[in-house]
Order: C-alpha cells, then sequence, then structure tokens
C-alpha cells in the first residue's frame, strides 16, 4: 500500500524497523528539548502530515521501551488519525514517572500502525440473542 505523505521535519520518514513490524516510529519535531514533568501531558509535533485511503486509519501507539523504562506513554492510545486528515500528526505524550523526561528533537516517541477498519450502520432492536456471558463486564471472565 502506498501512502502520500509530507515530510516538514528534518527527519527520515517513518518505516519499519524488521520485516514483521507492525508498527514505524514516529519522531519528535520540535525546535528545542521538552521536559515533561512527572504527571504532565504535552503534544509534540512531528512534521509529518499523511493522506490515507478512505477505510483506513493511521494508529498512534505508545513505544514500549519508553513505557516501560521512562513511564512515558501516549494518553489516548491508540489515538486515531483518520482518512480525512490532513493536519500535522502530534502525539500527546504523558509522563506517568516520577521524574521530568525531556524529549529531544528527532527521538522515537511513539509508533504508527496503518490499519483498515469497517463502517457500521445500527439496526435498532428490542431484544439482544443471549450469550453464556451476558451481561458480565469488567473483570467477570476472571484472572486466571
Amino acid at each position: 500500500m502506498e501512502i502520500k505523505i509530507l515530510n516538514k521535519s528534518n527527519h527520515e520518514l517513518p518505516h519499519y524497523e524488521t520485516g514483521a513490524s507492525a508498527g514505524m516510529d514516529l519522531r519528535a519535531f520540535v525546535p528545542e528539548a521538552i521536559t515533561i514533568a512527572p504527571l504532565e501531558r504535552t503534544i509534540v509535533k512531528t512534521g509529518l502530515f499523511i493522506e490515507l485511503p478512505v477505510g483506513y486509519e493511521a494508529q498512534v501507539r505508545p513505544r514500549s521501551g519508553l513505557a516501560a523504562k521512562k513511564g512515558i506513554t501516549v494518553l489516548n492510545a491508540p489515538g486515531t488519525i483518520d482518512a480525512d486528515y490532513r493536519g500535522e500528526i502530534g502525539v500527546i505524550l504523558v509522563n506517568l514517572s516520577n521524574e521530568a523526561f525531556t524529549v529531544e528533537n528527532g527521538e522515537r516517541i511513539a509508533q504508527l500502525v496503518i490499519a483498515k477498519h469497517e463502517r457500521a450502520t445500527w439496526t435498532l432492536a428490542e431484544e439482544l440473542s443471549e450469550t453464556k456471558r451476558g451481561e458480565g463486564g469488567f473483570g467477570s471472565t476472571g484472572v486466571k
């Protein structure tokens, strides 16, 4: 699949690191370093603009290394970029650690996954079919 992209940053285009990678790393495009205090959030720009085909979305997801080692994650994970959005890709980072974290220009801050999606239409109903689970919600299937 080919996707049109404008790169207004001074960084290479996102790319797959391995042959089986699902996501491509997004890099910070900031004029100067940004420090995110504990429990603070900020939008970090990437300098990238994309044109997705209708029926696809780009999902902005956390990088596992940043989350595990530094407590930095994407606040609205996964963030969705719709096919009709033409603005700059921004990443909402949040610092869930006890220490300030500094984002440098060019640092890999998130990953981007391109995913196909369906559009649904609703059918009003008087009742729904029965299932074994029924109305069991959060935690109802157990932990083991």
